[in-house]
């Protein structure tokens, strides 16, 4: 397990069954570094519509294996806990309230 910093300072933890899991899919090995960093430094975050203590992470990669597309990091807030749920490849992120950056 790793534990990461996303950019509002609270502490995530990606565990080795995540990770394994978004390394399942062939698109998304060559960004497994890149989890970390849309975490700690994403282009643009937001709520998702479904349940209040998910956040979505995203940033732009314009050269992908399969082609531009947009890094999604899905992260579940509990009181005392946060933990990645997955990360995937998107051609738009979802709608949703942005919380990040802050205005």
């Amino acid at each position: 397990m790793t534990i990461l910093e996303d950019c509002f300072g609270r502490k995530v933890r990606l565990t080795d069954e995540r990770l394994a899991h978004i390394l399942e899919h062939p698109e998304m090995r060559e960004l497994a570094a890149e989890v970390e960093r849309v975490l700690r430094r994403p282009l643009f975050v937001r709520c998702s519509r479904t349940d209040d203590a998910v956040r979505l992470f995203y940033e732009f990669y314009a050269e992908t294996i399969v082609g531009g597309k947009w890094l999604c990091v899905v992260v579940k807030y509990a009181e005392s806990d946060a933990f990645v749920v997955t990360a995937y490849l998107t051609d738009k992120p979802k709608a949703g309230e942005t919380v990040w950056p802050t205005k």
